[in-house]
């Protein structure tokens, strides 16, 4: 795995961990945005992998009329950074 693919992990789990942690953000986005990083975090599958199915999930997050333009935004970001990885 290059440090690459490593420092964009830990840049879009950061992006995440201040959604998760922000008092702004709906409790229930808060709790699949943790659940995110975990799975971001877990060694079971690859990096690309890993990433791959986040981008799913926050693509799914983005769409819901429901999140606040900040979160969306900042979710953008955390799939703009995802997309960068590449094995």
């Amino acid at each position: 795995m290059s440090n690459n693919n490593q420092e964009s992990l830990e840049s879009a789990i950061q992006t995440l961990n201040q959604l998760a942690t922000s008092h702004s953000t709906p409790k229930n986005f808060k709790k699949t945005i943790t659940d995110l990083m975990t799975e971001l975090k877990s060694e079971e599958y690859s990096i690309s992998v890993r990433a791959a199915n986040a981008i799913s999930s926050l693509d799914d997050i983005t769409q819901d009329p429901n999140v606040p333009s900040f979160v969306r935004t900042s979710l953008w970001q955390a799939v703009s950074v995802l997309e960068s990885i590449r094995e």
